[in-house]
């Protein structure tokens, strides 16, 4: 795949790159229900034998679990993937998370990162989630540079800020990266924060978009169903009447669009993502090898402008409804 570089930094990144939320596995309050981590560590393997050079991952995922498969997948792999992780969302002994931004707590889950991580350094190091307090986003993204300077991360980033908050960090620094959610079916960023990105020099990396395996072909009504109890996707809005079903027919529109090319409505929609010349990169996640296989052309295939316009009138057809 072709690399663009991101941001301010130094790396070159494939469009794509390999999401580990699903990796986290079950027991804790995001869970996308059980997932065997034999499969885990295939999919990575299997994704990066493909073409794809990072991985995004989280300490939140799975309450540190997702880290620790990454480096079991990564163990020995010449040359090693750029792995992304986050921080500001920690956890005590019974599994209750809250929204840390502390100088002295970041520094904590940065050391715990590198160890779960088994590596020396974090490629791009992010803030998970803003608070709504700009001087505490002040202190954090000090603390953040500190770390930089040591040598533990190599790059900082930020997570769902908004334009404000981008402000803010780079008064002390300009963050390396966004990572904002980006779909069809989720677009507000185009307002105000891209145009924002794109002024300043910021690289942007979104997730979900796929908007969580609702625009991958395979999700149905009684797959909706059958979730496990315990999947966070029960509670989200875009999983139940009357989303639902609006968003299940912008997914039969998007398998004729990608008929025409021989290509998955997972992939239509990640390309939807990638017209967008502000978009660095794109972040997707897999259960599986076979899933990967299910999107990975996406790193390559571009809409052309007449089928990005067919996709703007769909929308607009679907609002009016």
């Amino acid at each position: 795949m072709r690399t663009r570089r991101l941001g301010s930094s130094d790396l070159d990144i494939t469009p794509l790159g390999l999401g580990a939320w699903v990796i986290g596995g079950s027991g804790w309050q995001y869970t996308w229900g059980s997932q065997d981590d034999a499969e885990s560590i295939e999919a990575i393997r299997h994704a990066l034998d493909s073409g794809i050079n990072w991985i995004d991952t989280a300490a939140l995922y799975g309450l540190g679990h997702s880290e620790e498969v990454v480096a079991r997948a990564l163990e020995g792999r010449q040359p090693r993937p750029y792995v992304f992780t986050k921080c500001g969302m920690v956890w005590d002994a019974q599994g209750r998370i809250s929204k840390v931004l502390e100088a002295d707590s970041v520094r904590r889950e940065c050391e715990a990162s590198l160890r779960r991580l088994r590596v020396d350094a974090i490629d791009l190091y992010q803030i998970h989630w803003p608070v709504e307090s700009l001087d505490v986003i002040e202190e954090v993204w000090t603390a953040m540079e500190a770390l930089k300077r040591e040598g533990k991360i190599r790059w900082a980033g930020v997570s769902n800020f908004n334009t404000a908050q981008l402000e803010r960090a780079g008064s002390i620094a300009p963050p390396t990266a966004l990572q904002p959610p980006y779909s069809l079916i989720r677009r507000d960023i185009e307002q105000d924060i891209l145009p924002f990105c794109e002024r300043h020099g910021i690289g942007v990396i979104v997730y979900s978009p796929m908007a969580s395996g609702l625009l991958t072909g395979s999700m149905t009504h009684a797959r909706v169903a059958g979730f496990s109890e315990d999947d966070w996707r029960r509670r989200n809005a875009s999983f139940q009447e009357p989303e639902l079903t609006r968003n299940l027919a912008l997914v039969e529109f998007l398998r004729e669009v990608g008929q025409r090319h021989g290509r998955s409505p997972a992939e239509v929609a990640i390309a939807w993502t990638l017209r967008n010349p502000v978009v660095t990169g794109a972040i997707v996640g897999a259960r599986s090898a076979a899933q990967v296989d299910g999107f990975i052309q996406a790193g390559e295939f571009r809409l052309t402008a007449d089928e990005v316009r067919e996709v703007e009138d769909f929308l607009r057809r679907q609002r009016a409804s």
